[in-house]
């Protein structure tokens, strides 16, 4: 576990750069593939992408380097300003820190990091992804800011708890050769 606010910094850091690129994949290929490759006859997402010239994000069609960029910036952010501050509070209210085992303890503050983040950041790509060609409604961005909700939160859980977690960790324990 990061001692230091540099060190939380990095774990940060290097949490969010793996985190964003699973979740543009998950979001194109696995949420919106097909209807992406309906949309353009394309017989692969990334053909899709581009004939679509880029994913849709402002109301206008972007590169992919520019969306993962864009979402590492929001993520970054409200990881270091919401995330990692409450997650670590609402563990430590629940468990002594102390007296707890560190691996019940680093899964009781991955769990209060995904149950901050998930409605965090998908508030922030219900705003994102928007389809402002439509017009702007609240009840949409709503309703699609409780549908991204719906569709990150367990691909959130998974992936954090089984995966890219344990390996930030064992990155951290190896750059800092801790036991």
């Amino acid at each position: 576990m990061p001692t230091n606010k540099k060190e939380r910094a990095l774990f940060a850091f290097i949490t969010v750069i793996i985190t964003v690129h699973a979740y543009v994949f998950y979001s194109l290929y696995v949420i919106n593939g097909a209807t992406l490759m309906t949309l353009t006859g394309a017989n692969s997402v990334i053909k899709s992408i581009n004939t679509l010239g880029g994913v849709y994000m402002f109301g206008r069609y972007l590169p992919i380097w520019v969306v993962v960029l864009v979402e590492f910036c929001f993520a970054y952010l409200a990881e270091m300003l919401i995330g990692q501050p409450f997650s670590f509070k609402m563990a430590c209210k629940n468990f002594d820190m102390k007296k707890t085992n560190p691996v019940h303890f680093e899964t009781a503050v991955i769990c209060a990091t995904v149950g901050i983040m998930v409605p965090v950041m998908s508030f922030i790509a219900a705003w994102l992804y928007y389809p402002y060609y439509m017009g702007f409604n609240l009840w949409t961005l709503l309703a699609n800011w409780l549908k991204l909700i719906c569709f990150n939160f367990p691909f959130a859980y998974f992936s954090q708890l089984f995966f890219i977690q344990p390996f930030v960790r064992q990155t951290f324990k190896f750059l800092f050769k801790r036991k």
